[in-house]
């Protein structure tokens, strides 16, 4: 819904791929890259073989903690080795990996990002992956990421609240009461 509505928009998608026809219908729908997680650390000959069919349209999304994968919505850690396991996908051609330690405070990362960058005048932009709530958003912007990933879930939170339609019904309200010569702009 969102790549239609804003084409312009580069989008990425993650969360339950299993297959390549999964990722052509995400690709035909617009979406600039396709996230595998789980299946990739399960099945790493379909990240060099999706990597093949979709160049530059695919991303691995690896969380790990104190080093080790962890899958399954962090239920299961490994004893894959996460530095290893990145070094095979980027030689497979994946277009980016998404890191997301889960051992430490996140927010406390990025600032920590944040500080190193600007004490250094580093030219870059900061993303803020895997958000899961919507004021884990305002605090990555507070900190000053330009980007964040989140799920759809947390993005619709952010613009439908229901203060913020409250708001919306009592502005279209009084909108309505006003006289015709008051709506002219």
């Amino acid at each position: 819904r969102i790549a239609e509505a804003f084409p312009e928009l580069p989008i990425q998608v993650g969360g339950g791929i299993r297959d390549a026809e999964t990722i052509e219908a995400y690709l035909d729908a617009g979406v600039q890259w396709c996230i595998l997680g789980t299946k990739a650390v399960r099945e790493p000959h379909f990240v060099s073989e999706v990597c093949l069919q979709f160049p530059s349209h695919i991303i691995v999304g690896l969380d790990a903690k104190d080093g080790k994968v962890a899958t399954d919505g962090w239920a299961n850690v490994t004893d894959v080795d996460v530095i290893d396991l990145a070094k095979q996908f980027e030689n497979d051609g994946v277009s980016a990996i998404v890191y997301t330690d889960i051992s430490r405070d996140g927010m406390g990362l990025i600032r920590d990002i944040k500080t190193i960058y600007a004490n250094y005048r580093f030219s870059t932009q900061i993303l803020v992956a895997s958000v899961r709530h919507p004021i884990h958003v305002v605090e990555a912007a507070r900190i000053g990421a330009d980007i964040a990933t989140m799920p759809f879930t947390v993005l619709e939170a952010l613009v439908k609240h229901p203060l913020t339609d409250k708001g919306l019904d009592r502005f279209l309200q009084d909108w309505e009461r006003l006289p015709a010569e008051a709506k002219r702009w």
